[in-house]
């Protein structure tokens, strides 16, 4: 019995040691988690203003993204009209140099005329002068 007795007594003794350990270690873990608890409250605080801009800038750029989106098809109708205006401007050009390119065939025989009219005229005015 006394055996039993002066196990018992190790074990108070090693239980009253590691008590006195684990003290120290107890409040250290109770630092932490409160120093932890101010890291994560100031990261909350802000964290908040920056998830309230992102908020803010998404909804912009959704305005701005559905803005764009609507005038999509004004471009599409602008780019349809230069075609046009292109093809028409094309077909002008077109019926001006064959305009031009029969005036300028017709300034030729006009010019050829002309000179086989002098020519003939000197030629009779000169037979019969």
């Amino acid at each position: 019995m006394i055996l039993i007795n002066i196990a018992a007594l190790i074990v108070a003794v090693a239980v009253v040691v590691l008590v006195f350990a684990l003290i120290p270690l107890i409040r250290e873990l109770k630092a932490t988690s409160i120093a932890l608890r101010e890291v994560v409250l100031r990261m909350d605080s802000d964290i908040q203003p920056t998830i309230r801009e992102l908020h803010a800038a998404l909804a912009d750029l959704n305005v701005i993204t559905s803005g764009a989106a609507e005038k999509v098809e004004d471009v599409k109708c602008f780019m349809s009209a230069v075609g046009e205006t292109g093809k028409g401007l094309r077909t002008i050009s077109s019926v001006v140099s064959g305009a031009a390119t029969a005036l300028s065939n017709s300034a030729l025989w006009l010019t050829g005329a002309k000179v086989a009219g002098s020519f003939m005229l000197e030629k009779l005015t000169k037979k019969r002068g």
